[in-house]
């Protein structure tokens, strides 16, 4: 049996395909997610939507960009982590108005998953190199 076998690169773009999805779809959902809070919050003080629409903006950087699957797999999770959070704590901005820091660090553990996933996805590129290629 050969170091690489031929049904590999099937897996591999696979694999690449699926997180592209899943990433799309995490961002999607907490962009939705996070955009039904906001107009909430409008109904009862519109005052305060430019302000909470900072929930919305990490939000940006999780559409899929050339990077490798570990980062799309954690985008997409810290897209689901960002619209629950930022759905939840907009609801209570409305109600408590020094809940907006606390939201904000919340947020930023929230993107964090997507560093981790760079991280992880800079990890196995160097590996990958190191071991070779298939001939």
């Amino acid at each position: 049996m050969s170091v690489c076998p031929p049904y590999a690169p099937f897996f591999g773009f696979a694999g690449v395909a699926s997180a592209m999805i899943f990433s799309t779809v995490g961002a999607a959902f907490g962009t939705a997610k996070s955009g039904i809070g906001i107009a909430g919050l409008g109904a009862f003080k519109p005052e305060l939507i430019m302000k909470s629409s900072l929930v919305i903006t990490p939000l940006r950087w999780l559409h899929p960009s050339g990077c490798r699957s570990g980062v799309r797999v954690h985008r997409s999770c810290a897209g689901y982590a960002i619209g629950f959070v930022g759905d939840s704590c907009v609801r209570a901005y409305v109600f408590e108005s020094r809940v907006f820091v606390t939201m904000v660090l919340i947020l930023i553990f929230g993107e964090v998953l997507g560093l981790y996933g760079l991280i992880v996805a800079l990890i196995m590129n160097s590996r990958a190199t190191e071991a070779g290629s298939c001939p």
